[in-house]
């Protein structure tokens, strides 16, 4: 086995090809994050992205992407940004991870929304989880008669504010794929004002995430949709497309109409925009809302974890590492599986978040 690291871009038609071959052989790689375009776009805007290229003989068998940090902490190509991770190879492949470590010259490779069925990866988890997707393989009548039967009462609390909000504000109106980029940095001003609202980090505050969204925009590898209510924008979601696949990343809206929980209407025309356009399944990411319940079909295993050489091998940063990322790590997780700790923790975050401005100006 033969192992050759590369700069995304120094790959060639056939390599993708290849990828794209690879990507058949397993239904959950056929998800954004793990396609090629996702790796080649995060890498025009993050110089240390890396592909390790492992063949067999004279046949490519995987390709492994993935983002190398200081003192040799290793990362999947845009971690933080990405709901599912993982090695571009066959179920089947045979792969000693610690070497896989060696040869890209990394101490650690930490992920937290990996493909739980990898074997290579597989001794390594800490935490395991799941995704939820939303199933639209037999059309979208299918799928809101199953949603209507998992949540009565909330779909039909949609329901009853989606018309509420065309007789009090407007008719209502969707785009499924809007070319237009003013509403897309509309969606990402409204996402900061979440972010900064509910005490996450804002992830619009860095330019090279808004870079890359534009870039994934322009290219239609990124998707902008928009409901209207009476021509006025309310709510937005911008996800990734990968042939049938779907990958839901930014959803946002208006506050000013947070009464009609434009959000949830959004995911339903949503769900019908994309089943339309031949989509047959949307990533709903890994999270603690409850809606999510209510509109996935089925769910993808994931993990958390790290892979490490021994400390001899890569010296203290791993271990560093682990010392400052461990304690948040457990805390999120531990959170993310209780719905009583995800809410303690989001009122704390949302109690922050006012209390900041007023802590800042004291300074």
């Amino acid at each position: 086995m033969k192992i050759t690291v590369i700069r995304p871009a120094e790959l060639g038609a056939s390599e993708i090809a290849r990828w794209r071959e690879i990507q058949q052989t397993d239904p959950e790689l056929g998800n954004p994050f793990l396609a090629p375009e996702f790796t080649l776009g995060v890498a025009r805007f993050r110089p240390r992205v890396r592909v390790a290229v492992v063949e067999e003989g004279d046949k490519v068998t995987a390709f492994f992407p993935y983002e190398r940090g200081r003192a040799g902490i290793g990362h999947p190509v845009g971690f933080g940004l990405t709901d599912l991770q993982g090695i571009i190879a066959p179920p089947d492949l045979e792969l000693d991870a610690r070497r896989l470590l060696k040869e890209c010259r990394l101490g650690v490779w930490d992920f937290n929304h990996l493909l739980a069925h990898q074997s290579a990866f597989a001794p390594f988890h800490t935490v395991r989880r799941v995704e939820p997707v939303m199933d639209l393989r037999d059309g979208f009548e299918a799928f809101i008669t199953e949603a209507r039967n998992a949540a009565p009462k909330t779909h039909k609390t949609v329901r009853y504010k989606e018309r509420k909000l065309a007789r009090e504000v407007g008719e209502i109106g969707y785009v499924f794929d809007c070319r237009d980029e003013a509403e897309l940095t509309r969606l990402m001003a409204w996402k900061s004002d979440q972010y900064n609202r509910t005490g996450r980090t804002d992830r619009f505050a860095r330019p090279w995430i808004v870079e890359l969204v534009r870039h994934f925009h322009r290219t239609g590898f990124g998707v902008l949709s928009i409901l209207y209510a009476g021509q006025r924008p309310v709510s937005a979601h911008f996800g990734l497309r990968d042939g049938a696949v779907m990958a839901g990343w930014f959803p946002a809206y208006d506050t000013r109409f947070a009464k009609y929980s434009p959000g949830m209407i959004g995911h339903l025309r949503l769900a019908q925009g994309c089943a339309e356009a031949g989509i047959t399944e949307i990533a709903m990411g890994r999270g603690g809302k409850e809606f999510k319940e209510g509109l996935k079909g089925r769910e993808i295993p994931i993990a958390e974890g790290r892979v490490a050489l021994p400390l001899s091998r890569h010296g203290g940063g791993a271990a560093l590492h682990w010392v400052r990322t461990a304690p948040l790590n457990r805390a999120r997780t531990a959170a993310l599986g209780n719905r009583r700790l995800y809410d303690l923790a989001d009122r704390a975050l949302r109690t922050y978040a006012r209390l900041r401005p007023a802590r800042t100006g004291r300074m």
